[in-house]
């Protein structure tokens, strides 16, 4: 047998064998180089290596929250992989029972592993299961690739929601790929809350509404949810605000009730009131920038049978509104709120009247992410365009992936005067981030370079994976004098011209957003062999989008179009890409836009 280990800027896994005699590989995440993990705010100060609070908070917090903290809910490990089978073992803690009187034990101890394709769509995998000691998950027959290469597909997998888990090996057959992701460095969505949101009652890991909200936006998420704790406890707040987060979601109301004051010292309505206020100011003055959600209690669903059960929720709505509207009068910015109504409980979304089935998890995860989009100003329409999305296309040239972290990284360390939002036409055509297919280097380092021109395009992109990029921090943090935008000639093969100017549409009110006071162009798409008369047309529905959102507009196909209105093939080296003679027409055009 025989392993082989490759190592790029983080760890890349490949193991080789003999066809007779397969056997599998086994990784542990908590012996990587790097962290792995992700969902965890303090991954340096855990006593354990599953453990979401940090080993100084043992004697300043309650001893049920100390050992609620010791679940690994919300915490996901990432990888890539072509194998046709994985296989997972794992431990969990003895002393905690592997399921609830209303939970099953693949929500309170399982897996739960998805999927993410090339195209950047989620796919969710069945597991076989076997809950002996050690519990076992083999997920089987898995289609590896997806047809633009065979380099795998992306996995997520999401761990036990009311257990702790104390050792974990993931394996694979030592012929396939397999490699470590590392956890996302991204602000995450930071949710404060009670056992719905831990995870109670969802069917399996995934289906927390917290989950849920973090693949609908794809960000990192770290869920502090604390199984009937979640009562705003100082401590916590005090905690919490160590983190800098991209917005803060407060939801503990289902375990402020009436009923539970008395527990928790809770004197009266003003007591309750004073204790979010508190909590609300505490985290503002931290974090005078970060968003905050306050959320109602989403109600109890036998309340229009229980005149007592109505009253609660109502009461401590009724409460934490009056409060929120206070700090709006008093002049508190960065504060929103969801209501009940958003949330929209009904009858059937429970399994005991408050805690959540998958559907009504479903409820709180759509009417989250709804809330939270409006408040980071990222909207989506109806049409596939508009829906931010990553890919991973083309890993033979790039890593998606990592060039999004590089462009994230120039931003803080070289922030650009000007940016060129782009697909392969310009990625492969030279400049930062550096990538190892350059067509024209020489060119770009001449002329782009000493005008501060950094190439943020991508190979194979999309204008929902522009959006994405762009909803994801690659123009945040610093103010651009130019953006230059050329996008749109991949979704020709899958997207109606309508669909391709919604996306636009969407993508260039997301930079006007973000970039304000930059002067920004956008360029109709190149024509390409065999689209030359779409592309008329679709580029004359560009300009008009270009004056509706008052921008200036480029049209670059005549300088490359002969005479009976096809490309010039002796500006091209495959009927899209330009050649060297192509890439001179093309810099003209620029340095006019540049220097204008």
């Amino acid at each position: 047998m025989k392993n082989i280990f490759i190592f790029y800027s983080f760890i890349f896994c490949h193991f080789a064998m003999s066809q007779k005699d397969p056997t599998l590989t086994w990784w542990n995440p908590t012996q990587h180089p790097f962290q792995v993990l992700e969902g965890q705010a303090w991954p340096d100060e855990v006593q354990a290596p599953y453990d979401r609070l940090p080993c100084r908070t043992f004697d300043q917090i309650a001893p049920e929250i100390w050992g609620l903290s010791r679940h690994s809910a919300g915490l996901i490990i990432r990888f890539r992989s072509d194998a046709k089978e994985i296989k997972i073992r794992y431990l969990t803690n003895s002393k905690n029972p592997r399921s609830m009187n209303h939970m099953s034990t693949t929500g309170v101890s399982g897996l739960d592993l998805y999927a993410i394709n090339s195209d950047g769509m989620e796919l969710w995998c069945a597991g076989e299961r076997n809950f002996g000691d050690t519990l076992i998950y083999v997920y089987p027959h898995l289609n590896p690739n997806d047809g633009y290469h065979d380099r795998g597909r992306e996995y997520r997998l999401y761990l036990p929601l009311y257990n702790q888990v104390t050792w974990m090996e993931i394996g694979v057959d030592d012929q396939t790929y397999f490699e470590p992701l590392p956890e996302r460095k991204e602000k995450p969505i930071v949710v404060y809350g009670t056992s719905i949101a831990q995870g109670a009652c969802a069917s399996r890991p995934g289906m927390a509404w917290t989950s849920i909200l973090g693949r609908k936006l794809d960000r990192p998420l770290i869920n502090l949810g604390f199984s009937g704790y979640g009562k705003l406890d100082m401590p916590l707040i005090d905690l919490i605000s160590e983190i800098e987060a991209k917005i803060y979601v407060l939801d503990c109301l289902p375990n402020l009730a009436s009923d539970s004051w008395e527990r928790w010292g809770i004197e009266n309505e003003q007591a309750l009131k004073d204790r979010i206020l508190v909590a609300v100011q505490a985290l503002r003055e931290k974090q005078p920038e970060v968003p905050i959600l306050l959320v109602d209690h989403a109600g109890y669903t036998q309340a229009l049978v229980s005149d007592k059960k109505s009253k609660e929720v109502s009461q401590v709505n009724a409460l934490q509104q009056q409060v929120f509207h206070q700090l709006i009068q008093e002049g508190m910015h960065q504060l929103f709120y969801l209501t009940k109504e958003e949330i929209g409980f009904q009858i059937d979304d429970t399994v005991d009247g408050i805690h959540p089935t998958d559907l009504g998890m479903m409820k709180y995860g759509m009417s989250y992410e709804k809330k939270i989009r409006s408040i980071l100003e990222e909207p989506t329409g109806t049409a596939s365009t508009t829906h931010p999305i990553t890919q991973y296309r083309e890993p033979g040239n790039y890593d998606w992936e990592k060039r999004h972290r590089e462009i994230l990284s120039i931003n803080q360390m070289d922030p650009p005067k000007a940016v060129f939002l782009a697909n392969s036409i310009v990625h492969f055509w030279g400049g930062l981030p550096e990538t190892k297919l350059r067509r024209e280097q020489a060119s770009w380092d001449q002329f782009f370079t000493p005008l501060g021109l950094k190439n943020y395009a991508y190979g194979w992109d999309r204008i929902e994976n522009v959006i994405w990029r762009v909803y994801h921090g690659e123009l945040d943090g610093f103010e651009a004098e130019k953006v230059l935008v050329m996008i749109g000639t991949n979704n020709l093969q899958m997207n109606s011209d309508e669909e391709i100017i919604e996306g636009l549409h969407l993508l260039m009110k997301a930079i006007k957003f973000r970039q304000p006071t930059a002067k920004i162009t956008l360029m109709g798409l190149l024509p390409r062999r065999d689209y030359e008369p779409r592309i008329v047309e679709l580029n004359f529905q560009i300009a008009q989008l270009a004056s509706k959102v008052a921008v200036p507009y480029r049209d670059l196909a005549p300088i490359f179009l002969n005479e009976e209105n096809k490309i010039d093939e002796s500006f091209f080296s495959d009927g899209l890409h330009p050649n060297a003679a192509g890439y001179l027409r093309l810099r003209e055009v620029l340095k006019t836009l540049l220097t204008d």
